[in-house]
């Protein structure tokens, strides 16, 4: 069995492209997912210099790459499920080389472009429909999860 399912956010704006005369829609882009680490192996891989994050290739095909470039960016969270793909591949020196993909068979956009602005501007707005009465929920970034 061949499944992946990856959490993270984009580490850039997914590129939109076609093939094969403008028919096939091709959407790649770099997921940044946290290594889970607890906090005293996360500070020892700081002071060690080594990443507490793993940056994964990630190719979406057909309508729902048009639809993730739509509605996605750089810094939203996204989680997607597919099948790791090792691609093997000679440059223009004749040296073989490989790159490891994930190959996206269904995604989940978390954000959405423009979520900042909508809940941005509802914030300072008093005729807001909410019915929370008042309650603003608060996060202390010293839980760890």
């Amino acid at each position: 069995m061949n499944k992946v399912i990856l959490s993270g956010r984009l580490t850039r704006d997914p590129e939109l492209e076609y093939l094969r005369e403008g028919t096939q829609a091709k959407c790649r882009f770099t997921l940044a997912v946290d290594k889970q680490l607890s906090r005293d192996k996360k500070e020892e891989y700081i002071q060690k210099g080594w990443a507490t994050v793993d940056f994964i290739n990630v190719t979406v095909w057909g309508k729902a790459a048009e639809t993730l470039a739509q509605y996605s960016g750089k810094g939203l969270r996204l989680v997607v499920a597919g099948r790791l793909s090792v691609n093997n591949y000679t440059d223009n020196e004749g040296n073989k080389r490989s790159f490891t993909e994930v190959v996206v068979e269904d995604f989940d956009i978390i954000d959405f472009r423009g979520d900042k602005e909508r809940n941005n501007g509802g914030a300072n707005d008093n005729s807001s429909n909410s019915n929370d009465g008042g309650f603003e929920p608060r996060y202390d970034e010293n839980i760890p999860f």
